[in-house]
């Protein structure tokens, strides 16, 4: 049986051009955060000013993940559940969110 990904070769980002938007401007955020972070090791700074940071990158990235989980929901989710095959999808998402611990 086809997975997701093997089914759909492009994801529901394609039908909610405002979210890729968003995620992708997110996305570059956090770079630029973790390439301060480096920045700050490289100079030896304070280790509780360098783990403030760490906490703004994981909040930010924190932040993707529910965004993009909506979109999954508003898409993908969606035509699943109207296809009859919501149960698997539903599956699919609680296996990803056993690794996203900080969700």
């Amino acid at each position: 049986m086809p997975t997701h990904v093997e089914t759909h070769k492009r994801g529901g980002l394609q039908h909610l051009p405002q979210t890729k938007r968003d995620l992708l401007r997110r996305i570059r955020t956090v770079r630029g955060h973790l390439e301060g972070i480096e920045t700050m090791i490289e100079d030896e700074e304070y280790c509780v000013e360098i783990l403030k940071q760490i906490a703004a990158v994981q909040a930010s990235l924190s932040q993707i993940a529910q965004l993009l989980t909506r979109g999954h929901m508003q898409t993908c989710l969606t035509e699943a559940i109207q296809s009859g095959k919501g149960e698997e999808k539903i599956d699919e998402l609680m296996e990803v969110f056993k690794y996203l611990k900080n969700f």
